[in-house]
Formats: C-alpha cells, sequence, structure tokens
C-alpha cells in the first residue's frame, strides 16, 4: 500500500512538473531581457522554492531563504524546460497504453475483433508480456524523471561542493573551541565549588576537631554535622562533574534523580524505545539538570517540565518551566550547554520572553 501510494505522489509531481515547467517558458520569455530586475529575480526564486517543495526537498536547504544575486534561480528554471517537457511525454505515453489497454479488454472481453485480431491463446500471452513490459518500462520512465529533476534542483540550485565543504570544516572548527571552551569552564566552577564551598567546610570541620580534641566533648555532634553536609557538597560536586547512575541506571532514572535534589517541583517524562549512545544521554542529562538549576536558582520558577522523546532519529529533549524568562541564551550557563549539543551536531534554542515562561529544547541526532 505505502508503495502504490508512493506511486501516486511520484506520478503527481511529474504531471505537475509539466504543468509548472510550461508556466516557466511563460514567465522566462519576458523575464530574460529584465533578469538583473530584483523583482523578476524574487519571482524567479519564488518559482524555484514551488518546485522545490513539489519535489520534496527543503528550500532553505538549498538556499532559497533570499534573492541570490548570480541569477541561479532563473538559470535551472531555463534547464528544468526539457526535464519537465520530457515528464510530461511519459504522463502521455502512459495515459496512451492505458487507454488502448483498456479499449482491448472491452473488445476482447466482448468477443469483438480488435484491429481487425480475435483473442486466441498466443495472442493474449503475446499482449500481456508485451503490456507489461511497456508499464515496466513508463513506470521507469517516471520515476527516473522525477530522481532527474531532484538532482537537478540540488545540483543548480544547492551551494557548491567545495562551499559546503569549506562550512563543514569551519563549523566542526568552531565546534572543537567550543568545547574545549566549555571543558574549561566546567573545570573553573568545579574549582570554584571545591574551593568557595567544600574546602571551607572542611577548614572549619578541622577546627571544631582541634576544639573537641583540647576538652570541648560537646562539639562531636557539630563536627558530625559538619562531616554529613561536607560529604553532601562533594558529592553533589561530583555528579556535576559526571553522575554516575547514569551508566548503571539510565536517563530516566538519571533525571528522576535530578527532580528529587530540586528545591522545586519537577516533572520528568522520558518517552525512549531504546538507550541511545552515550555522548547524546550524557549531553541530555546535562541540558536537563543546568535548566532545572538555572529556573530554581535564577528564573523563580514554581513548576519545571522536563520531557525527553524520540522524533526520527532525533532524541527531543525539552525543559519547560513558568519562571520569569528573560534568560540570556549568550550566558555562561546556556552557552556552555549550546557548545556541548553543537559538539553532537544537534541543534539548541532557548526561547525565554521576559515575563516567561521559558522553553529550552536541544535536538540530538542518534543516527
Amino acid at each position: 500500500m505505502r508503495s502504490v501510494a508512493k506511486g501516486l505522489q511520484v506520478l503527481g509531481a511529474v504531471i505537475l512538473g509539466t504543468v509548472t515547467a510550461l508556466l516557466s517558458l511563460v514567465f522566462l520569455l519576458p523575464a530574460l531581457a529584465f533578469a538583473r530586475r530584483s523583482t523578476v529575480r524574487e519571482a524567479a526564486r519564488r518559482l524555484a522554492v514551488l518546485e522545490a517543495r513539489r519535489l520534496r526537498l527543503d528550500p532553505a536547504a538549498l538556499g532559497l531563504d533570499a534573492v541570490r544575486a548570480d541569477g541561479r534561480e532563473l538559470r535551472y528554471l531555463a534547464a528544468r524546460l526539457p526535464v519537465g517537457v520530457l515528464g510530461g511525454l511519459t504522463v502521455v505515453l502512459l495515459g496512451c497504453g492505458i487507454g488502448v489497454a483498456g479499449v482491448l479488454a472491452w473488445s476482447w472481453g466482448r468477443g469483438l475483433p480488435f484491429d481487425g485480431m480475435l483473442p486466441t491463446a498466443p495472442l493474449l500471452v503475446y499482449a500481456a508480456l508485451a503490456g507489461a513490459v511497456l508499464l515496466f518500462l513508463n513506470l521507469s520512465g517516471l520515476v527516473g524523471a522525477d530522481a532527474l529533476e531532484r538532482r537537478l534542483a540540488q545540483r543548480m540550485l544547492g551551494p557548491d561542493p567545495t562551499e559546503a565543504l569549506r562550512r563543514r570544516i569551519t563549523e566542526l572548527a568552531e565546534s572543537r573551541a567550543g568545547v574545549l571552551a566549555a571543558v574549561d569552564a566546567e573545570r573553573r566552577r568545579i574549582e570554584r565549588d571545591l574551593h568557595d564551598g567544600l574546602q571551607q567546610r572542611l577548614v572549619a570541620l578541622s577546627m571544631l576537631v582541634g576544639r573537641a580534641r583540647r576538652g570541648r566533648p560537646e562539639l562531636l555532634a557539630q563536627v558530625h554535622e559538619q562531616a554529613q553536609q561536607a560529604l553532601g557538597e562533594l558529592r553533589e560536586v561530583a555528579w556535576r562533574v559526571y553522575p554516575s547512575g547514569l551508566d548503571s541506571l539510565g536517563l530516566a532514572d538519571a533525571l528522576a534523580g535530578v527532580a528529587e535534589r530540586s528545591s522545586i517541583p519537577v516533572k520528568v517524562v522520558c518517552e525512549l524505545s531504546a538507550r541511545p549512545p552515550m555522548a547524546v544521554e550524557t549531553v541530555s542529562y546535562f541540558v536537563a539538570s543546568e535548566a532545572v538549576t538555572n529556573a530554581a536558582k535564577h528564573a523563580g520558577a514554581t513548576a519545571v517540565t522536563v520531557e525527553v522523546r524520540e522524533h526520527d532519529t532525533m532524541v527531543v529533549v525539552r525543559v519547560h518551566d513558568d519562571g520569569a524568562g528573560g534568560a540570556d541564551a549568550a550566558g555562561g550557563g546556556l552557552s556552555g550547554l549550546a557548545r556541548r549539543v553543537a559538539a553532537l551536531d544537534g541543534r539548541f534554542t532557548v526561547t525565554s520572553p521576559v515575563g516567561g515562561p521559558t522553553t529550552i529544547t536541544a535536538e540530538l541526532p542518534c543516527g
């Protein structure tokens, strides 16, 4: 059933392509004389956008979100004219074949001669085989015309392969630099947490132990309390470096731990059919954990929802809070998360109007 739907989709695209080819011809005849005008280029871009959508291509990926000065759209519309006509001829041949087959079946089904020939067993076998071969060739022509149009659009409208490779190298270099910056920032934060929190508490604990040894046994209760708090802070710092439960328990249980440690109510919805790769799982955890921490500390939120779902080959992490909004995507914490996501070729978006709410979304590829 899916193959039939796909075939009908291709047939419709080829038929529509024939119509748009004729419309493009009508447009190009007067437009070529005014090819340098911005209005003509804009019209050509819009026609190219329609062609891209007809061919099931993303116009933005082909660079059709803005008018280009090189006249590439006009050249594409001119180049696709013969391809569109070829597709139209293929459709006409298919229609003629179906029509002849219908008349033949109607005539021989009633015992009437077709073109002076009455149905016999050898003639029926010959007609069936010839019809099947011609149908196969015609359908192959339709698929070929559609594929040729798609390739022509990608070749003439898409970015130059060398330029695309150059952009990719630049993106990878920026991503690598971002990862190094994020690692350095994480190290500085860990050092600050150890120095300002745990180290000071251990110093106070040492002083209490010294006073207790000098005849103040009533301070032992404070020593025990300080030791418990130091252990709690050390455990928190360790979880910030890497949550040990993520390997053994999985993402859902690790996020449940984030919800338990949060000072505000956190609802966690984790719907994954299988465990994602370790890198994706780690980044998903840190995105959710950092977003929950920011909502509790800076946004004044009273409730947070963490959703982790699958979408095609992506793992989508979405954190929504009802806080005051105004989160700065370029700030230290969120920019670090953006660099982590970019290192996996993912997308990171922050929607946080003043007054709220705030929604942080990370889309991480798994395939």
